[in-house]
């Protein structure tokens, strides 16, 4: 600013000045455009390069990748005998398919057919390790009691050996376990990691050369490009210190904030600092307000859990078809009440509250419907986990049971609906409180399911 002051004194034109700078900044900039355009060409060819050594090492990666987690997911389902790791199994195999994506891509992509065979390789020794781990399956299927028919043809298909057929199924699980850990297997494992990293090395070796050769071109086109983007440089800040800088560009950006209904930095001059500081505290006193009545209008306040117009909300936005309602009623609460008051009735429903909430996933939904009444959104489950809801009303009445916290203990009377094709919220909670009818009619302190009861 000095500097300007100097100029002025001296009778030196700011506009000619202006011109003048602005000349040097056009001649500059086409300067510049030349060599980025050069640059741009040698980088394209470089850029090219380096993508196909990154799609080559990623294709090669997903071969020892598919390779591990095929690995992973047959031994989780033979130590555990969890269907879903077999279903994620299949999964891979059959529709991700990354090994064979893989080999299709390093086709076309390299012309290195030693490499190529590096890799086919790779892969025909990891299908070799299906076989084995078929029949891993198969005995891990019979040793856990599935019904093999609810699984893959591929598995259907697989015979036991006539001395694994006579094991027990605690024999069954160890010797598929056994399959999966021996030295046999991971030797295998090994051969394949091998094959891969030669592919890998194969492929770095044809590319570094060309690589090095385009990256020479270009380190000595940037440099121009940089050297001139330091000449450009210097003279567009002349340019801007025509400008106010400190109050035109912080307006702008806090008016671009302020229509996204977002905090405004604390930047640029005294009163721009000033109007930020007390935008952003009504901007976080109207967020905190709004956040407040939203919660209000959906939660039970003694309970903390979802209320009445919450409940209605979820059920609406809920997929009701894969999911299951819990109704759950106090049984005689009226005494409690009329034995030990109002105030021991409130602690009565915030610990049943407390009970529920911490016995359910998170992914569930727990509400409070009317007075002694509560509901539970359990998601995406259905009528083949029936035992594991029966371990949480277990689970919820022993806690209610529990006097030691100075709350007299309470019992439970349950319902429970599980969603159907097409179902409504209305006809699911008919169906629930047809269950928990059920369960009172047969003396409370129970559970009954809807059509399972």
């Amino acid at each position: 600013m000095r500097l300007f002051s100097k100029i002025r004194d001296r009778g030196v034109s700011m506009r000619f000045l202006n011109y003048i700078i602005i000349g040097i900044a056009i001649v500059l900039s086409v300067l510049l455009y030349l060599v980025v355009t050069k640059t741009n060409s040698i980088y394209q060819e470089t850029h090219e390069i380096t993508q196909n050594l990154i799609r080559i090492r990623e294709d090669s990666d997903d071969v020892m990748e598919a390779s591990d987690y095929l690995t992973e997911q047959i031994r989780s389902f033979a130590v555990t005998g969890g269907r879903i790791y077999l279903d994620n199994y299949f999964k891979e195999v059959k529709v991700t398919k990354r090994r064979d994506n893989a080999l299709e891509k390093l086709k076309k992509l390299s012309e290195d057919t030693t490499a190529v065979q590096e890799l086919e390789s790779a892969i025909h020794d990891s299908q070799t390790l299906e076989e084995q781990e078929y029949y891993s399956a198969r005995m891990t299927i019979e040793g856990y009691g599935y019904d093999v028919s609810t699984f893959d043809e591929t598995i259907r298909k697989y015979e036991l050996k006539e001395e694994d057929r006579k094991l027990s199924a605690e024999e069954k699980k160890i010797k598929a376990i056994g399959l999966l850990f021996n030295d046999e297997y991971q030797k295998k494992k090994e051969t394949i990691h091998s094959h891969t990293k030669k592919c890998l090395n194969r492929l770095l070796e044809a590319v570094k050369e060309t690589q090095n050769e385009e990256a020479s071109k270009l380190r000595k086109f940037v440099f121009l490009g940089h050297l001139l983007s330091i000449f450009l440089l210097i003279t567009m800040l002349l340019i801007v210190l025509f400008a106010s800088v400190f109050i035109i560009s912080p307006m702008l950006k806090a008016v671009a904030l302020i229509r996204d209904e977002k905090e405004v930095p604390l930047k640029g001059v005294y009163e721009m600092r000033f109007l930020a500081k007390t935008y952003n505290l009504m901007y976080n006193t109207h967020i905190q307000s709004k956040k407040q009545l939203n919660f209000e209008a959906n939660h039970d306040k003694l309970t903390g859990l979802y209320n009445r117009r919450g409940y209605d909300y979820l059920l609406k936005n809920t997929d009701l078809e894969t999911s299951a309602l819990m109704i759950i009623d106090l049984d005689k609460f009226k005494e409690i009440n009329d034995h030990y008051g109002h105030e021991m009735g409130d602690k009565v429903l915030k610990k049943v509250g407390d009970a529920i909430f911490s016995t359910f996933r998170s992914d569930d939904y727990v509400c409070r419907i009317g007075g002694d009444e509560f509901a539970v959104i359990m998601i995406h489950l259905g009528p083949s986990l029936i035992d594991l809801v029966k371990i949480k009303y277990e689970t919820m009445s022993a806690k209610l049971q529990d006097g030691s916290d100075g709350v007299p203990p309470v019992t439970i009377s349950a319902g429970v609906a599980f969603g159907e094709y097409r179902i409504g919220a209305s006809a699911l909670f008919k169906n629930a409180d047809r269950a928990l009818y059920s369960s009172k009619e047969a003396g409370r302190n129970t559970l009954r399911f809807h059509k399972y009861s």
